[in-house]
C-alpha cells in the first residue's frame, strides 16, 4: 500500500487542490490547516486525516510533529505549502519577519528533520520533500521584504536537505509566480499582474499538481526548484 503524503496547508488554494488530485488518484492524504474552512469537511469525507496546527505558536507545532510521528511512521512525501503573506506595515516589523520565518522556515526545517525516518520508511523507491516557494525569492520585492526573504531561506534549504537526505530522499522545489487570482483582485490588478510575464495569464493549480508528478515520478532530479512563472524572468 502506498504510504501517506503529508501536504501543509489544505484549506485552499493550491493545497486544496493538490490534496483533492492525490485522493483522486488513490494516495492517502494527510493534510495540516491553520483555521476551519468549508472545504475541509469535504476533503474528511474523501478519506484524508487532517490536523489543525499554527505555525506560529510553537506548542501548537510540536504537537503537530508529535503526532504525526506517532500516527504515521511512513510518509511517500511532504509538500510544504502552509503559507503567509504580510508586507512591511502589517504589524510591526520585529512581527512581520518573526512570523514569515516561522511559518516558511523554521516550521518546514524542523517538519523535515522530525519526520526523516518516516520519509525513509515510506520510500518506494525514494521518498519525497517539496518546498512551495516563490518568484520572489530570487527577485527581492520591496514590498514584502521579509516573505521574500523567508522564502529565498527556503529555497536554500532545498540544497540543504537534499544533500543531507539523498539519495533516499530527493528534495526539490517549485517557485510559482501568478497561479491565481483572488477573488477580490480588480481588473487594474489583473492586467498589470498578466503584462508581467510571457505567457499572459494564470498558470492554474494543476500547472503545480503536473509539476509535483514530475519530481515524484523521477528517479533523479534533487537540489533543484521548478520555476512555474510563465516567462516572467524574460520580460
Amino acid at each position: 500500500m502506498t504510504a501517506p503524503v503529508l501536504i501543509t496547508g489544505v484549506g485552499q488554494r493550491v493545497g486544496l487542490h493538490l490534496a483533492l488530485a492525490f485522493l483522486e488518484q488513490g494516495v492517502p492524504v494527510i493534510g495540516t490547516y491553520r483555521r476551519e474552512r468549508e472545504a475541509l469537511a469535504g476533503l474528511q469525507a474523501e478519506g484524508a486525516r487532517l490536523y489543525p496546527a499554527d505555525f506560529c505558536h510553537e506548542p501548537s507545532l510540536e504537537g503537530l510533529i508529535a503526532t504525526l510521528r506517532d500516527r504515521h511512521p511512513a510518509l511517500r512525501a511532504i509538500i510544504h505549502n502552509a503559507s503567509d503573506w504580510m508586507k512591511e506595515g502589517d504589524a510591526p516589523d520585529a512581527e512581520v519577519v518573526a512570523r514569515m520565518m516561522q511559518v516558511h522556515v523554521n516550521a518546514p526545517y524542523r517538519l523535515n528533520l522530525a519526520l526523516a525516518e518516516a520519509l525513509k520508511a515510506g520510500a518506494d523507491p525514494v521518498a519525497d520533500i517539496i518546498h512551495l516557494t516563490d518568484y520572489v525569492a530570487d527577485t527581492g520585492s520591496a514590498k514584502h521584504i521579509a516573505y521574500a526573504a523567508s522564502k529565498a531561506a527556503l529555497a536554500n534549504m532545498t540544497l540543504s536537505f537534499a544533500k543531507r537526505l539523498g539519495p533516499t530522499v530527493k528534495v526539490n522545489a517549485i517557485a510559482p509566480a501568478l497561479i491565481r487570482f483572488n477573488e477580490h483582485d480588480d481588473e487594474a490588478y489583473r492586467q498589470k499582474a498578466l503584462a508581467k510575464s510571457v505567457m499572459g495569464k494564470e498558470g492554474g493549480e494543476a500547472e503545480v499538481w503536473h509539476t509535483v508528478q514530475y519530481l515524484m515520478q523521477s528517479q533523479y532530479v534533487t537540489g533543484r526548484t521548478l520555476h512555474l512563472d510563465g516567462g516572467r524572468h524574460l520580460v
